[in-house]
């Protein structure tokens, strides 16, 4: 029984070790979320499980479609400054978005230097 306790205890501290390791963060809520539509946003703000590394972690947002031309390409938003605070990245927008169809892509890297991605769209009316 002395011997088993020991191993038993070894064998719970790698799996509670390796566990916490392995997390990583994951996007917890966003604003504009994942498939909605909104109303001219002036700001972006996404929540994730994890504490985030600022300097690692960061955004993208691209319009895919506007209202009125059948076609155009991509068009890349452009002065957006993510700021990391905790788990919260809030990037202020220059001016509201137009109305429109948006993709907004994501990178974030918590404690476990393992940067996650992940992207969505939204709509802007």
């Amino acid at each position: 029984m002395r011997r088993i306790a020991p191993f038993a205890l070894a064998i719970f501290a790698v799996v509670t070790v390796s566990g916490t390791a392995l997390a990583h963060p994951r996007l917890v809520s966003s604003s504009p979320a994942a498939n909605a539509s909104a109303t001219k946003p002036t700001q972006i703000t996404l929540t994730f499980s994890e504490t985030l590394v600022a300097p690692l972690t960061g955004i993208e947002l691209t319009m895919t479609e506007m209202p009125g031309m059948a076609s155009h390409g991509p068009m890349p938003i452009r002065g957006i400054t993510p700021k990391v605070d905790g788990k919260t990245v809030t990037a202020k927008l220059v001016r509201p978005l137009s109305a429109g169809t948006y993709e907004l892509k994501w990178r974030a890297v918590a404690a476990d230097q393992h940067r996650i991605e992940g992207s969505y769209s939204f709509t802007v009316r």
